[in-house]
């Protein structure tokens, strides 16, 4: 599973990492190094970024399905005994 991105979102993060590496090593990275650098981290890393995401979005909608529960509870009407 690969994300596919816009190019103007992939070539703003391969500019990025140039950035970076050029602070962390005072060295220049060229295109084809950042973007194997970026393709190293989608296939990778991106995994585990994913995961993460979907577990969180899990752990809101349980949230919110919890709260709807007690709302639907809370249109309940007593029955009045006969």
């Amino acid at each position: 599973m690969f994300t596919k991105l816009p190019k103007e979102q992939k070539d703003d993060m391969i500019g990025r990492i140039q950035r970076f590496h050029y602070e962390q090593t005072g060295d220049e990275i060229g295109d084809l190094g950042a973007e194997n650098w970026f393709d190293f981290f989608m296939k990778e890393i991106g995994p585990f970024l994913y995961n993460k995401g979907v577990m969180d979005s899990k752990d809101v909608l349980m949230d919110k399905m919890l709260l709807l529960e007690d709302d639907l509870y809370a249109l309940k009407r007593p029955i009045d005994p006969k």
